[in-house]
């Protein structure tokens, strides 16, 4: 009978256990359990820390950095940062004339030595 009720237990809490993980879907239908986020750029479900390209907190506040992704859209008009806290998941940067310049409102994205990029806000490297 104690066997019995343990592997009842144990059956439940499994039960339990698998209708939490991946009932998570955002209005885009992306997983957040299973590591999922939506790309406005990619218009698809995106692993963040899978992207090429992760730029690393420059003056952390805390005992751990951060880090953000950039993805860039084709034809690279457009370049998606996710920053950590940011409301709308993340900010869409639009290159300015032909160059290498990505523009929102205070935030810039620029080139940084020969394969890296920096992201400044209000004219400060926030992420490099």
């Amino acid at each position: 009978m104690k066997k019995t009720i343990v592997s009842f237990a144990l059956f439940c809490t499994s039960m339990a256990f698998s209708q939490m993980v991946g009932n998570d879907k955002d209005k885009h239908g992306c997983i957040g359990s299973a590591g999922y986020t939506y790309s406005q750029v990619k218009n698809d479900c995106v692993k963040l820390f899978d992207q090429k390209i992760k730029l690393t907190e420059v003056n952390p506040k805390g005992t751990s950095t951060s880090f953000t992704p950039v993805i860039f859209s084709s034809n690279k008009k457009k370049a998606e940062v996710f920053l950590p806290n940011q409301e709308s998941g993340s900010v869409i940067l639009y290159r300015v004339g032909k160059g290498k310049i990505w523009k929102k409102g205070n935030y810039i994205l620029v080139p940084y030595k020969k394969y890296g990029y920096q992201l400044k806000k209000d004219n400060v490297v926030i992420y490099r």
